[in-house]
């Protein structure tokens, strides 16, 4: 259980906790449609209910997962597996080392492998938005909310097979895209410079994703040449000052 022991800021643990949960509510909501087709591709390849609930449970990586599945289910060998996966998630890595940057020295190594545990790209996104140095116990909450709702959403699927018209289960997804959009709208309307960046974030990758000679490249590469050429542009043109760290 989460005491109630004051945090740095001066708020409960257990008032920060709460504040993930609620956080995370609305992620898990986006999960349970995105999980939910992926749950069909489960049923493709052969998977009962009970083992998807399981892989998801484990493995809450909506793109490697996905390209994990549709490879067992063709047959391929675990080194196929096991590369495309580590491709497909390579992003992974960067959000992993900025994180890493924002915990407070001396944090348990404890608190920082349930955290890596499910570093989504949502749970990443809110956690990281946050002021001042990570906070555990806010990630707890947020994890406990829309960790479940991953599994359970693919077992639904699982379950439901091919019933529903892949263009419903397509339509569902954009929760999650309403989700991003809330989560990048406050920071930028208080800086100009981080606008900026999402725009230009956004033009690269609907050019990485329409022009012809990127069409070979996997979306997992491309998400993670992008990001270091937005990033590193980022902090030559805006450095951020000591102070503000």
């Amino acid at each position: 259980m989460v005491s109630s022991e004051k945090t740095a800021q001066g708020i409960g643990r257990s008032a920060v906790f709460a504040q993930g949960f609620r956080d995370g509510l609305p992620i898990g909501m986006g999960y349970l449609a995105v999980s939910f087709s992926l749950g069909i591709a489960f049923s493709r390849a052969g998977f009962t209910p009970a083992q998807s609930f399981i892989t998801s449970l484990l493995c809450n990586a909506s793109a490697g997962e996905y390209a994990g599945v549709s490879l067992v289910g063709v047959q391929a060998t675990y080194i196929e597996v096991a590369l495309i996966t580590l491709i497909a998630n390579l992003r992974y890595l960067l959000m992993s080392l900025a994180f890493s940057q924002r915990f407070r020295p001396g944090e348990s190594m404890l608190a920082k492998s349930i955290l890596a545990f499910d570093l989504s790209d949502e749970l990443f996104a809110i956690q990281i938005a946050r002021a001042g140095y990570l906070d555990p116990v806010y990630g707890y909450g947020a994890i406990l909310a829309a960790w479940p709702f991953w599994a359970i959403g693919t077992a639904i699927g699982c379950m439901t097979g091919e019933v529903l018209p892949v263009n419903l289960v397509s339509a569902l997804s954009v929760a999650l895209f309403g989700m991003f959009i809330a989560v990048i709208i406050p920071p930028i309307r208080t800086n100009r410079n981080l606008g900026g960046i999402v725009a230009v974030s956004f033009a690269l990758s609907a050019a990485g994703t329409y022009l012809p000679v990127f069409a070979g490249i996997s979306s997992g590469i491309r998400t993670i040449v992008l990001s270091l050429i937005i990033c590193a542009g980022a902090a030559l043109l805006f450095p951020r000052k000591e102070e503000e760290a």
